[in-house]
């Protein structure tokens, strides 16, 4: 419980099947929202956190996130040489974000096999995992309450989000009871994509975790589940309900309440794109302005 978590496992695998033909030779998580591909943006929600080291678990044609994050002397001297230092500054802090690590899934077998890839970097340290389509707005911190909740309860912390129960489907479902701590629920049971008739709650986990490394245990002994792949659920049931608290057992719960987008999605995407540039100080009032006049110029 003691030890902090310094690391985080990004799961970058995914076809981005969803934004085709536009994935087709863009990794999906470099779809831009506004100005930014949607990875940095999860990158510096980490970073904000206080992690400092990101493994990126990749497969194939995914070399334009790696340049992403890495120095481009040509580009940095080009903008040198033009005195564009504002634009200079930004490509290096990007860079110099945080270290940055990869390592190849060979194959799509699931959530939970491309966090078993992790496991030689991770060690025996407590560490995050979050999934690169979903945005946390940044002024809606829950990573740094999900390390905070860790440190208090020890084990594995989820971040659950009630959804409308048609939606259930689309998610791990958990069965919680109360702890006696604010925002924070015990896990008692996983389930992973329920039909809404049987889930056990309308609470779904979305995709940021804190982790204890007992996981990589659980997840070797695995067997396939759902469509066919090693699912992260089914490790994390484990640890809920067979594993002792003593032992890297126990899993928990913060409600998240705040903002949250799903890249993967294209309507949500595209509210992303829309809220987060309403929202900047250089862009807001502008596009905020024309996004009235553009909606009442809309036949009702």
């Amino acid at each position: 419980m003691s030890m902090p978590v310094r690391k985080a496992v990004m799961p970058v695998a995914g076809l981005g099947t969803r934004f085709l033909p536009a994935t087709k030779a863009t990794p999906k998580e470099m779809l831009p929202v506004v100005d930014k591909p949607a990875i940095q943006y999860v990158v510096e929600e980490a970073v904000e956190a206080g992690i400092n080291d990101v493994l990126f678990v990749t497969g194939r044609a995914k070399y334009g996130l790696e340049d992403h994050f890495d120095r481009l002397p040509f580009l940095e001297q080009a903008l040198e040489a033009k005195g564009d230092h504002d634009r200079l500054r930004q490509v290096r802090e990007v860079a110099d974000l945080a270290d940055v690590h990869y390592v190849r899934q060979g194959e799509p077998l699931g959530l939970g096999h491309a966090v078993l890839m992790a496991a030689m970097h991770v060690g025996n340290e407590p560490f995050a995992v979050l999934l690169g389509d979903d945005i946390i707005d940044r002024r809606n911190p829950v990573l740094t309450s999900m390390m905070n909740v860790r440190a208090r309860h020890g084990g594995s912390v989820l971040c659950l989000m009630e959804v409308d129960p048609s939606q259930i489907h689309m998610y791990g479902c958990a069965a919680v009871e109360p702890t006696g701590d604010e925002g924070v629920v015990k896990v008692t049971d996983l389930v992973e994509k329920p039909d809404a008739a049987t889930a056990p709650s309308n609470y779904a986990v979305i995709g940021r975790y804190v982790l204890d490394a007992r996981v990589f245990t659980e997840l070797e002994q695995t067997r396939p589940g759902r469509g066919g792949e090693i699912q992260l659920t089914d490790a994390l049931r484990k640890l809920a309900v067979e594993v002792p608290p003593g032992e890297g057992g126990g899993v928990v719960g913060v409600v998240f309440k705040g903002r949250r987008y799903d890249t993967g999605d294209k309507l949500s995407y595209l509210q992303a794109v829309v809220q987060i540039a309403a929202d900047r100080d250089d862009l807001g009032p502008r596009f905020r302005r024309w996004l009235r006049e553009t909606v009442d110029s809309w036949p009702s």
